[in-house]
This record gives structure tokens, C-alpha cells and sequence, in this order.
């Protein structure tokens, strides 16, 4: 009975160990087989699609038609001032004639204080011997702030000679706005120009300069130290 039971145990002993020796553990030989490879396509059928590679760059934009024309560049900006030879015909209308004194009393004004951006035409009445009063009316005219009614009036002192109805004009610098003209213009010494039966003279005021041209019997030039004043209505005092 003894001899049974250690014969028993040596077979379970053995046994134990031969399922230890089949188990071999994480550390054992591995008895795993071989990945499959992937399974080919059915014969007539599409390969598989590759795999997605990296995220690409947008496509670049369109270019326009051949046919495409850029947008026309801005037009320019009006023109302030006014050319010479637009005052000397505007004035040749306005004295019904043609002289050659005209053009350079208008170039000689050029000349000292550039282009003016407005002008004046009108008539004034008015004259003395030794001295005076002088009243006109016209209409201010500007490239691009519209045009104006003006009336004007002054003493006039010194050496003067004129006459009723006398027509004239009278070019504006630096005028910043049409109402800019209604205030006071005083005389400049030495302006005083003649040439070919026109003359001119120049009032300034603010920074504004008004040179008056006057043709035959209203031509009044000398020791002109008077003042002109600019008035949206008519009026009879020169003060």
C-alpha cells in the first residue's frame, strides 16, 4: 500500500512537471506562427488604396482670363487754378477787345503772386480828381466752388482819374472759400502797373490778395492808398 501511494506520487510529480515543461511561460519558446500576408485581390479586381499621406497645400487661386483688363486708374483731381491764357481770353470777352496790354498786365500779376483760383468781373462807377468814392458789382467765378454775386465799395485817395460804367477785373489768390471774399481789401504800396491802356493794382487781406485790372476810362492807378470792401448786398456806405 506504501509502495502505491509513492508510486502515485511520482506520476503526479511527473505529470506536474511535464505540463510545466509544455507551459512555458512569457519566457519560453514561442509556439505563435507567422503573421498571414494580406489577401490578393480577386483576380480582374482593383488593388487596394495606398494609405493617406500627409495633408497637402491648398490649390492656388485662378488666374483671371487672358482677356481680363485692369480697372481704369481714378481720374484726376479738377483743377484749382486758372491758366493765364484762360484769364487773358476770359478778359478779351469781357473788354470786348484784344490787347496786348492785357496779357501782360496778367503775366506780370502771374509773376508776382502765381496763379489765382478765382476772378472777378464787373463794373464799378464812381471817380474824383483828388479823391473819392468807387462802387461795383460783379460776379465772383471759381473752378470748383461755384460762382458768386459781390458788390463792393471804398474811398478812393491820391492821384486818381476814372469815369462811370468802368468795367473790371479783378483776379483772386489764395481765396480759401467764396464767403472769404466779404471782408475789407487794403491797398499794397507799389503795386501799381501800366501797360498798353490796362493797369492793375493789389489789395490784400488775410493772407488773400485781389489785384484789380482797369482799362480806359476806368483806369485808376497813382498814389492809390485806399481800400476796397466786399458786401453780399449793395450798399452805400464805404465804411
Amino acid at each position: 500500500m506504501r509502495a502505491m501511494s509513492r508510486t502515485i506520487a511520482v506520476i503526479t510529480v511527473t505529470g506536474i512537471m511535464s505540463g510545466v515543461a509544455l507551459w512555458n511561460g512569457p519566457s519560453g519558446t514561442s509556439f505563435a506562427q507567422a503573421p498571414y500576408p494580406p489577401p490578393a485581390p480577386p483576380p480582374g479586381g482593383y488593388p487596394p488604396p495606398p494609405p493617406p499621406g500627409p495633408p497637402g497645400y491648398p490649390p492656388p487661386p485662378a488666374y483671371p482670363p487672358p482677356d481680363y483688363a485692369p480697372a481704369p486708374p481714378p481720374p484726376p483731381p479738377p483743377q484749382q487754378y486758372y491758366q493765364s491764357d484762360e484769364l487773358v481770353a476770359a478778359g478779351h470777352r469781357f473788354f470786348g477787345t484784344v490787347s496786348r496790354g492785357l496779357a501782360q498786365v496778367i503775366e506780370t500779376a502771374a509773376g508776382r503772386w502765381g496763379q489765382p483760383n478765382g476772378y472777378v468781373l464787373g463794373e464799378e462807377a464812381g471817380g474824383a480828381f483828388f479823391g473819392g468814392l468807387r462802387y461795383g458789382e460783379g460776379m465772383l467765378y471759381t473752378k470748383n466752388a461755384g460762382d458768386l454775386k459781390v458788390y463792393w465799395q471804398g474811398p478812393t485817395l491820391g492821384w486818381d482819374f476814372g469815369g462811370e460804367g468802368a468795367r473790371t477785373m479783378m483776379l483772386v489768390y489764395n481765396l480759401p472759400a467764396t464767403e472769404a471774399i466779404y471782408q475789407r481789401f487794403a491797398g499794397i504800396d507799389g503795386s501799381a502797373y501800366l501797360v498798353g491802356g490796362f493797369g492793375m493794382t493789389a489789395l490784400t487781406a488775410n493772407d488773400i490778395v485781389l489785384v484789380p485790372i482797369r482799362s480806359g476810362i476806368g483806369l485808376r492807378l497813382g498814389a492809390n492808398v485806399g481800400y476796397l470792401k466786399f458786401t453780399p448786398a449793395s450798399t452805400w456806405n464805404p465804411f
